[in-house]
């Protein structure tokens, strides 16, 4: 299970694929990424876990990710379906810097990006205007002269931006949406591990907190999520220790006590495994670029 999808946003700050059919090649896996992503679905259904909820996703619906947030995709298309999605992952310290003279444009791209309340799904989008648009964008990115793609990009991205800007729903800003059935439980144990993770972790103090079983608490949680506790807990701390190894100065020995794991050589193996990066392979790719 590989957590961080490592995307060198760094070199070019724009990558994007359109009307990709996943449903013979997915991977239910938790991941975290460089960039903000914006994925759009065409067809099929999936169940997206971030930010600690549990939401059911369709055709015309959108989701925002943002930097190194945990989140993972389950799909849940009917037999014989297909799960048909776009992906727009870019860099908006970029895109940001690009919107200087569209002030609440530039605003809102902000709050998708920083502000903790910000909705972050759109489901009420115009399902033919918006896979137009996305067409449209396809197009002038594959015409494009090389030394113009970044610029037609940008551009793209403006406009898509403008476009989630028209169907924002401001009421999404203090209220959650409502979670499917049988999620309840799994959004609280997702809750708990965000805020014990650095600690040794034990089943039957996390059952205790939400009044359940240790049994009953792990298969609830595998029933709405799809994957085990452990699993999500792996998820973050290893997305944790990638923001730690970017943005602070502790060493890896540091590193590794700070998200639970007293053990630095067990740490190390971890993060290898799930980034495919030691860790300070890791921290060096982004001091060479940054």
């Amino acid at each position: 299970m590989k957590i961080l999808n490592y995307l060198n946003l760094n070199q070019h700050p724009v990558q994007c694929s359109f009307r990709v059919d996943r449903t013979r090649q997915f991977s239910e896996i938790y991941h975290a990424h460089q960039g903000m992503e914006l994925l759009f679905v065409h067809e099929g259904t999936i169940r997206v876990v971030v930010n600690r909820q549990i939401v059911d996703l369709t055709a015309g619906n959108l989701v925002v990710f943002r930097p190194f947030q945990l989140h993972r995709v389950i799909m849940r298309t009917e037999p014989g379906g297909a799960y048909i999605r776009t992906l727009l992952v870019f860099e908006p310290g970029e895109l940001a810097e690009r919107l200087e003279a569209f002030p609440s444009l530039r605003q809102f791209l902000q709050r998708l990006w920083k502000e903790p309340l910000q909705q972050q799904v759109f489901q009420n989008l115009p399902l033919a205007r918006t896979v137009d648009k996305l067409e449209e964008y396809r197009q002038r990115m594959e015409s494009a002269a090389q030394a113009e793609l970044l610029e037609e990009q940008m551009l793209c991205l403006t406009d898509m931006l403008g476009h989630l800007k028209r169907h924002e729903e401001p009421e999404l800003l203090l209220h959650r949406l409502p979670p499917p059935q049988g999620s309840a439980v799994a959004e609280q144990v997702m809750e708990w591990l965000e805020a014990n993770f650095a600690e040794p972790f034990s089943l039957e103090q996390l059952a205790q907190a939400v009044h359940l079983t240790p049994s009953h608490v792990s298969a609830a949680f595998r029933q709405a999520v799809g994957s085990t506790i452990t699993d999500y807990l792996t998820a973050v701390r290893v997305r944790q220790a990638c923001l730690l190894l970017r943005t602070g100065d502790k060493s890896v020995e540091e590193i590794g006590q700070a998200v639970g794991l007293q053990n630095t050589s067990y740490f190390c193996q971890m993060f290898r495994k799930h980034v495919g990066l030691s860790p300070h392979r890791f921290r060096r790719s982004f001091q060479r670029t940054e």
